[in-house]
């Protein structure tokens, strides 16, 4: 009995003297580093949450911020240039940045688009109408894919490809219809983000260099390490935009400039489609050409294939065979299989700026390997 007693005490000591010490942790009444421990937990749960909500509250233009930061970025030299022009006036130097680029970009750019949706919209009245007949009477196809080589191999492939063609042209119309429609819808969404763009452009020609400064304070990285990812960052964000935008304008517009040589109707609305066809590297705006060449084969207009033919994979080809290794693959350091690879993966989960973003991470993926990497290696 006087054992159990004994025990029962020895336990209530022990169990006094643990909520002793967790008073102690809660109240900080004793001692340093409890209280401490236990402020900075708190603090970090707090931050970690407070940060988490702010996130997800401006998810939605985390995007455009971006955009706006590299742009930012990009047209820098130019803000400093104006800046010296007007004495060192930041606020009026950054707006009149701000008023070039909408002068310079969004006025170009919204004409454009208006061709390209007029073209688009005229190509879907005439090409239902000339793919019809084929569909309707598949002999007449038959005649005129008769002196194409090789064309006795699909004959018994017709009845189905014909079958094919009437459901695509059935419904290519309401495509085009839709895609239009959702166009138009999210215009209002387009100049709301356009207006974010540019506010927040103003702002960064302004502080540009103290958030850099700021948000590269608080990465747990030594300076040099800290340093080697904004090079990398910058390096690789010029690169894409320098190279991809700079090889699909110049594609695009050679490509463009063959459709109209051969004949072929909405070659302004194909060309600003293989623009943005040629951020897929080795693929690009042959998905548009080589179907568009095809088809001039098939219709018996040999020599109009061949040119197109001639032009697009001779003459866009090296453009890309030239250009690109040396704005992109230089710039970034990065492997082609990576680049293709990283922006195949941006677009597919980023969306159309999925094209900057995606080499981007693949980038710094690689930085961020290299720093853990030397940071355990073992001295020599």
């Amino acid at each position: 009995m006087r054992a159990r007693l004994r025990f029962i005490r020895l336990l209530q000591g022990g169990l006094d003297h643990q909520l002793y010490r967790f008073g102690i942790l809660i109240t900080g009444k004793e001692g340093t580093v409890n209280d401490d421990r236990f402020r900075k937990a708190f603090l970090t749960i707090v931050v970690a949450s407070i940060s988490v909500l702010f996130f997800a509250m401006i998810r939605r233009f985390l995007v455009t911020l971006l955009l706006a930061a590299i742009l930012a970025g990009l047209m820098r030299p130019l803000y400093l240039r104006i800046r010296r022009a007007f004495g060192g006036r930041q606020l009026l130097a950054s707006l009149a940045t701000v008023l070039l680029v909408i002068v310079c970009l969004f006025g170009p750019l919204t004409t454009l688009l208006g061709i390209v949706v007029r073209q688009a919209l005229q190509l879907t009245n005439e090409l239902v109408p000339a793919l019809r007949p084929y569909v309707d009477n598949p002999q007449l196809l038959r005649e005129h894919l008769a002196s194409v080589p090789g064309i006795e191999r699909i004959e018994p492939y017709m009845p189905l490809l014909a079958e094919r063609a009437a459901q695509v042209v059935s419904s290519l119309g309401g495509f085009f219809v839709a895609q239009v429609s959702a166009a138009t819808t999210g215009t209002v969404l387009f100049l709301f983000h356009a207006a974010i763009l540019l506010y927040a452009m103003f702002f960064f020609f302004i502080d540009g260099p103290k958030y850099v400064h700021t948000l590269s304070s608080y990465l747990p990285f030594k300076e040099a390490d800290s340093q080697r990812l904004l090079e990398r960052f910058v390096s690789v964000t010029r690169a894409t935009l320098k190279g991809t935008l700079l090889i699909g304008l110049v594609q695009g517009t050679i490509n463009g400039l063959a459709f109209w040589i051969v004949g072929l109707p909405a070659a302004a609305f194909w060309g600003v489609v293989m623009v943005g066809l040629s951020v897929i590297p080795a693929v690009g705006g042959g998905l548009v050409w080589v179907p568009a060449a095809i088809w001039l084969a098939m219709t018996q207009r040999f020599w109009q294939a061949v040119v197109l033919t001639a032009i697009c994979a001779g003459l866009s080809g090296s453009v890309d065979n030239l250009l690109r290794p040396r704005l992109v693959g230089r710039d970034t350091k990065m492997p082609d299989l990576l680049i293709l690879v990283s922006t195949l993966g941006g677009l597919s989960f980023f969306g159309a700026v999925g094209f900057i973003v995606g080499p981007l991470v693949a980038a710094l993926f690689l930085t961020l390997w290299e720093i853990l990497g030397m940071l355990y290696r073992p001295p020599e």
